[in-house]
């Protein structure tokens, strides 16, 4: 029984080519399942076979004809069904690449049954312009679900960690029982318990300092996230992550997208579906610009986090973009350099810029949106990020 399961996986892997030479080795043929999922991946990886998109009941591919809207569909939905959501996405992206279905990416139908997946988001929106008006509400939909389910992710860790570390950091000699340090209270006093009370009985009280959430206290958090085309799947979820931090009044949040221009889209932080298609996707890159502009947003450089997310891949001037960054590092603003802010296997980089920028003493490296909290705890309690990513050798 093993030795026929076996049989019939391999011949799941190698596809219907295969057919012929399995078709002697045990009497295994597939279940029922295995043939929907043999001719649902056929479709992409046997497309010369009928059964494949666009071929008719006799075989072979009509000319010039291509799969149908209805088609692919159901297709679409037999893969969700058959496969787990893990391999439904590898599926869907080989599917957009064989076989030129990306011209079909905004069909409402199709959308409908596209399973949420950051990298085909990544490509709708550098397919922005290209967008059908009849479209436009369903690819918005499509954005909006995958924006929800990061949302539920990461919203409350982000919450939490910016509230840990912003709005807790100092204590206060001034008494304000709105501002009672509850917790540090009660540790401190735990030897004043009294016994026949029952209660403790604190000999000293601990109040946070509220002045550290005045406006000009206020820590400002810059976001400069390169939108050139490589970065797809960072700028989405940049863009999430800055409008939780821009819907946190203790905070004060800058956005700012650039290629070889830049975009300040700090206005639509309201709505990150909105504040995603306000990025362009694609072009070249002009990293120095971007910091130049963002240096205006500095009022006080020991309460400024600058975040840069690219890859570091600067067509501008090189040495005054290193130079720039040794400066906001200098002048106490915390610089962290994000290689990329996805949850993808190992990132492609500038590997010499990186080292140079690491060399001045800034962190750089890659970071998943799940560890984005704890490093935003960390870098605006003014802890070492160390600990966070080094470099690999390229």
């Amino acid at each position: 029984m093993q030795k026929e399961e076996q049989v019939r996986r391999w011949r799941l892997i190698l596809g219907q080519e295969s057919e012929e030479r399995f078709s002697g080795m045990a009497n295994a043929p597939l279940s029922q399942e295995q043939d929907l999922m043999d001719q649902a991946l056929a479709a992409i990886y046997n497309r010369t076979e009928s059964g494949g998109f666009g071929s008719s009941s006799t075989g072979g591919r009509g000319a010039g004809h291509g799969p149908s809207n209805p088609q692919i569909s159901r297709w679409l939905g037999d893969v969700r069904s058959l496969f787990d959501k893990e391999l439904v996405t590898v599926i869907q992206s080989d599917a957009m690449n064989r076989c030129g279905l990306k011209q079909l990416l905004f069909e409402p139908e199709l959308l409908e049954n596209l399973e949420p997946d950051i990298n085909l988001a990544s490509t709708i929106l550098a397919l922005k312009e290209q967008i059908p008006k009849r479209s436009k509400e369903s690819v918005r939909a499509f954005i909006k679900k995958i924006v929800e389910e990061i949302n539920k992710l990461l919203e409350q860790d982000i919450r939490r960690a910016v509230t840990a570390a912003v709005n807790k950091r100092k204590h206060s000699p001034i008494p304000s029982a709105a501002a009672l340090d509850y917790k540090m209270t009660i540790s401190r006093n735990l030897k004043h318990y009294n016994h026949e009370l029952k209660t403790i009985v604190p000999e000293h009280f601990y109040f946070f300092d509220r002045t550290s959430t005045t406006a000009a206290n206020k820590w400002t958090v810059i976001l400069d996230i390169d939108q050139s085309g490589s970065m797809g799947e960072s700028v989405i979820y940049s863009s999430i992550i800055s409008c939780i931090l821009a819907s946190m009044s203790s905070i004060k949040t800058r956005i700012v997208a650039f290629d070889t221009n830049i975009v300040d889209l700090t206005e639509k932080s309201d709505d990150p579906v909105d504040l995603l298609f306000g990025f362009q996707l694609g072009g070249g890159t002009d990293i120095n610009k971007s910091i130049a502009y963002c240096e205006q947003f500095i009022e006080n450089p020991s309460k400024t986090l600058f975040f840069l997310i690219s890859d570091l891949e600067e067509g501008g001037n090189r040495a005054a973009f290193l130079r720039k960054m040794e400066d906001l590092k200098s002048s106490g603003v915390t610089v962290v350099s994000l290689l990329a802010l996805a949850d993808g296997g190992r990132p492609y980089y500038d590997s010499q810029m990186a080292q140079k920028i690491a060399g001045l003493g800034i962190p750089c490296f890659a970071c998943s949106p799940q560890m984005l909290p704890t490093l935003l705890e960390k870098a605006l309690k003014g802890q070492s990020l160390e600990g966070f990513g080094k470099l690999e050798k390229k």
